[in-house]
Formats: C-alpha cells, structure tokens, sequence
C-alpha cells in the first residue's frame, strides 16, 4: 500500500522513541521517496514525554525540516493522504477528544489520522496510553494493527519496500 500511495504520512510518538526507530524512520523515508511517494511527518507538539521530543529524534535521523509538518497545518491535508503510519502515538491521534465529553482528552488538539485512507498503526500493543483510555482510531475498519516493537516493524518494512521481506 505505501509504495502505491502518493502521499504518505507519519505521525511519530513515544513508541518511536522507546524503540529509538529514528533511523529505521529514515530508511523508509528514503524507500517511498525513492519511489516517487510524498512524505510528510506529522508533530504533534506533546508527542513523547517532552515538547519537540519527536523533532529532535526526527533531527537526528537526519529527516530534512521541511517534511517536518506542525499538526495545525497538515490536519487540513489528512483528508487526501492515501496512508497514514502511527508510530507508537497514542491519546494525540486518538478521535476521542473531538467527540467524548466523558473523555480526559475531550477538546485536545489532535492529529487527524483518522481522516486518513488507510491507517497503519505501530504498537506492542492495544493497550491505553498516558491518558489512560482506549484509542477508537483502532478499532476503524481502515485502520491496521502492525504490532510490535516499532524499530522492528519499520525494518520490516524498509525490507519489504526493498524485496527482501516476507511481510509482518
């Protein structure tokens, strides 16, 4: 699917960093691109434990500023990405906060990936993350479940763009 794509979104978040998959990030950015395939990274400013936390792991993988999109600006173009890869984020994709007013994270500002066409997202597990509650965009029927370690999963998919991969 994301070498078909024309645009490719990925919204970075504490899995990554755990995973410290930075570099892995790279080298899928350099397989879609190689392919002519748009990307784009979507920051949200409190993803992972610290402001600009994904900015500087991204930074450091050498991913060029440019492809850098704050959240404010890309939410308007998530209508149109063909796919949308969730790396280990969690309560700041999560479209709880636009609708449940019983929600801790009601009226967040989130990244809209849920508007995406497809959705891949990158966890251990199901599990809740910092806010405590379910994320909805997991149980989305364009939404599917790559779990595991996010350095590992994002190898495997750099393997697999490359075609040496058996799939995850």
């Amino acid at each position: 699917m994301m070498e078909q794509a024309s645009s490719v979104v990925i919204v970075p978040g504490y899995g990554m960093a755990v995973a410290q998959a930075q570099h892995r990030v790279r080298e899928l950015y350099d397989q879609l691109h190689k392919r002519g395939v748009g990307v784009k990274f979507a920051i949200h400013p409190v993803a992972g434990r610290m402001p600009g936390h994904m900015n500087v792991l991204l930074a450091e993988a050498e991913i060029p500023y440019s492809d850098l999109v704050d959240m404010s600006e890309i939410n308007a173009d998530m209508g149109q990405c063909d796919v949308c890869l969730v790396l280990g984020a969690n309560d700041v994709v999560n479209p709880a906060a636009r609708f449940d007013k019983n929600s801790p994270i009601f009226g967040m500002p989130i990244i809209d990936a849920d508007k995406a066409r497809t959705v891949f997202a990158v966890k251990r597990s199901k599990n809740p993350g910092f806010a405590g509650i379910d994320n909805e965009l997991y149980f989305l029927d364009k939404t599917w479940m790559l779990f595991g370690d996010a350095k590992v999963v994002v190898g495997d998919l750099v393997k697999n763009l490359q075609g040496q991969g058996e799939g995850h």
